[in-house]
């Protein structure tokens, strides 16, 4: 299948420009070739978001009453995406796109698809390893992608750990920032066995007698954050340096968010927690410190190995 190329490019950055400030930002460090093929995935990825969660760009979340149809319908499409099909929809068309010219494949898209497939069932975590396993489909596997879309080899297990990482990392801050967000849309992604052990009554966490005790479960999940976090920054080392300085500042940029939760305490879901275009921007220009510092061979993070952390299938 032939694609018009420039479209597609044209789709997938206005989708980041209007789905995610941040990411749009940090994906202009990339060089041309890998910040074209960073926007493609971004798109499918974002497509795939506001369909099962009826949103628009990460707006608002809608009712979903067909959950099961808009899955079925994800599935499809990315199914003819690999195939090199046209599928109509020049997000999925953006991933046939991007998927020709990486080494991305259709089984790390399922990884992905399959966290869809859970907030379908209306799935619910029970433990913290449950959790950490959606995590892993919703944002990990987006990291492995990315990291292929960087140019790692899909055959370097160790490097694509740290990626899922990232992933990780910025899943466990979108929990700890979302927990009222997500109660009124009816999801929890909190264990239920940590709300027991806490004494709070499942699925009434939200009622302000419950807040010093949330906000204790908020700040155990943006540590757990900073961890991956962590991990990841130490994988950037294997990146490109442009690759590595996008990556460096993703990671501060949306790490921040994190620590904005952890510091607000019981006042962290007042109103929606972001980053200034300051705070962005005091990242990138450390992150291009920090990076140029990989390169140089200087103050690189010691090659620690990933004790304690969650590990990908």
């Amino acid at each position: 299948m032939i694609y018009n190329r420039d479209s597609l490019i044209r789709h997938a950055q206005n989708s980041i420009a209007k789905g995610s400030k941040s990411f749009a930002m940090a994906s202009r460090l990339f060089d041309q070739k890998t910040r074209e093929h960073v926007w493609l995935l971004y798109a499918w990825c974002r497509k795939c978001d506001d369909l099962a969660d009826g949103q628009d760009h990460g707006g608002d979340m809608a009712k979903i009453t067909d959950a099961q149809t808009r899955l079925e319908y994800i599935r499809a499409l990315t199914t003819q995406a690999f195939a090199g099909q046209p599928t109509g929809d020049p997000s999925f068309d953006a991933l046939a796109l991007v998927a020709s010219e990486t080494g991305i494949t259709a089984q790390m898209a399922d990884a992905v698809i399959d966290g869809f497939a859970l907030d379908a069932a209306e799935w619910r975590p029970r433990e913290e390893d449950d959790m950490l396993q959606y995590c892993y489909h919703v944002a990990g596997a987006v990291g492995v992608m990315m990291a292929v879309v960087m140019g790692v080899s899909p055959n370097d297990r160790a490097t694509l750990d740290r990626a899922c990482d990232l992933g990780m990392a910025f899943q466990l801050a979108n929990i700890a920032r979302d927990i009222e967000e997500d109660d009124a849309a009816g999801r929890c992604y909190l264990p239920i066995i940590w709300l027991v052990e806490m004494d709070i009554e499942p699925g009434q966490h939200m009622k302000p007698h419950y807040r010093p005790r949330l906000s204790i479960l908020a700040r155990k999940l943006c540590d757990m954050s900073e961890q991956y976090e962590q991990s990841a920054r130490i994988g950037a080392q294997k990146l490109p340096f442009r690759a590595r300085w996008a990556v460096l500042a993703a990671a501060g940029i949306y790490g921040d968010i994190a620590r904005k939760v952890r510091s607000a305490g019981d006042h962290a879901w007042d109103h929606r927690i972001s980053t200034t275009k300051f705070e962005k921007l005091r990242w990138l220009i450390k992150s291009c410190y920090s990076a140029s510092n990989f390169s140089a061979g200087h103050n690189n993070p010691p090659m620690q190995d990933r004790k304690g952390l969650w590990t990908r299938p």
